[in-house]
């Protein structure tokens, strides 16, 4: 396959709409999904009573803006509130095709439409094309990203070979022996196996003969890319999602930004205030799915960036998100998870022996490394404090046991200490 097969064409008419037709497109998608949320959704009707918000005089985009935010973190409460987590689903559990569990812990429902989380223009976008046989790396295990990638490869005429997370030499004798194309995981892992193959006495370009490969769950830098793509000689492009919205942006060829998708509606807002802001300021980004199922209307992902409106030479029409800038709060993403401090706080609960934890992100070489610091006078459960980690929070730390006071008065329980150009 050529590369210019992989950089052409658009694979929805929604993704080349003009300004006119795509407001139109929102205000339809928005109206009807707020009226039926309204009815079939106890906590939505439960959010619009609360601030005498009328679906029925939903007029204008701008209208939105009246609905409280919900943030990602009010989910886990939400959720334990009775049927239907907690009222948030608009069916019976039983009606679903797949329920997962996330960290927080927060269950992601997945109902039975054709690509429920909405990533298959995404992939597209990227250059996944019929023929490629795709590498997925992401966890397969309760955690829903290894088939929400799936499916979308599936519905462009892919193989997929559900590869999973781990065993590094084994990844690259698949990828040799069966000729992979197409790589999915996170940035920091496709570096690790560039690395390992290396050491190996591989050739990246003569032995492997990966053409493209679709990156997320991790801020990925210019330099990383230049890396990567000069490494392999592939096209190397990003989305941006959550396993609880699906996804939200997606990359082109041109690297002009995050197109976002058609599934959803995008606000930037002010972090205090939830107002949405001005193209090309910097905000919160607020997601509203087009998800009747489970309408999570105006979830905050805790992300920071902004709108950007300029034409894309790809042609795609859809407003782009800039560079995800940062974070509201102490939550980092780290090889693809979400890690909150208060889920450190449930496990080091049971180790009752340390007396202060601080949680270290690094990316030296391109690669995330988390280091757990503790500070303590004696510690013989070393093993037990790592498993019930990984348990809980789904990654093996790095352990640094220090004496009492060694850790300075004030700290972040999260510092993320991560470079990006």
């Amino acid at each position: 396959m050529t590369r210019k097969d992989r950089t052409e064409g658009i694979f929805s008419r929604r993704e080349v709409l003009d300004e006119g037709e795509r407001k139109q497109y929102y205000f339809l998608q928005l109206k009807e999904l707020l009226q039926y949320a309204y009815r079939y959704s106890e906590d939505v009707k439960k959010r619009f009573d609360r601030v005498q918000f009328n679906v029925d005089k939903f007029n204008t985009l701008s209208d939105l803006k009246h609905i409280p935010i919900i943030k990602k973190k009010e989910l886990i409460f939400l959720q334990s509130m009775g049927p239907r987590l907690g009222g948030l689903l608009t069916k019976d559990l039983g009606e679903l095709r797949r329920i997962f569990l996330s960290p927080g812990p927060i269950f992601d429902p997945e109902d039975r439409a054709d690509d429920y989380w909405g990533w298959t223009e995404g992939f597209y976008s990227a250059g996944f094309r019929a023929g490629d046989v795709a590498q997925v790396t992401f966890n397969y295990h309760l955690v829903p990203a290894g088939l929400m990638f799936e499916e979308p490869l599936r519905n462009l005429g892919c193989a997929v070979v559900p590869a999973g997370p781990g065993n590094t030499v084994g990844q690259i004798e698949i990828m040799q022996k069966l000729r992979t194309t197409g790589y999915v995981g996170t940035p920091s892992y496709l570096m690790h196996l560039a690395q390992k193959a290396e050491e190996m006495g591989l050739s990246l370009r003569k032995d492997l003969f990966l053409e493209v490969a679709f990156v997320t769950g991790e801020k990925f830098s210019e330099s990383m890319r230049s890396v990567l793509e000069k490494k392999f000689d592939a096209i190397i492009r990003q989305g941006y999602g959550t396993a609880d919205i699906g996804a939200i942006g997606y990359e082109c060829f041109h690297k002009t930004g995050l197109h976002l998708s058609n599934r959803a509606f995008v606000e930037i807002c002010h972090p205090d205030t939830g107002l949405p802001l001005k193209d090309g300021e910097v905000g919160e980004i607020i997601v509203t799915a087009f998800n009747k199922t489970y309408p999570l209307i105006r979830l905050a992902t805790g992300d920071l960036s902004y709108i950007e409106n300029s034409p894309c030479p790809c042609g795609r029409t859809s407003p782009r998100l800039g560079n995800i800038v940062g974070r509201v709060d102490t939550t980092a993403r780290i090889k693809g998870m979400f890690v909150y401090s208060h889920q450190v706080e449930q496990v080091m609960a049971n180790f009752e022996e340390v007396k202060r934890w601080q949680i270290e992100v690094t990316n030296v070489g391109g690669v995330d490394e988390m280091k757990l610091t503790i500070e303590v006078t004696s510690f013989e459960r070393e093993d037990d404090l790592l498993h019930s980690f990984r348990q809980r929070i789904k990654l093996r730390p790095n352990l640094n046991i220090v004496t009492p006071g060694t850790l300075p008065a004030q700290i972040r329980p999260i510092e993320d200490k991560r470079i990006w150009d």
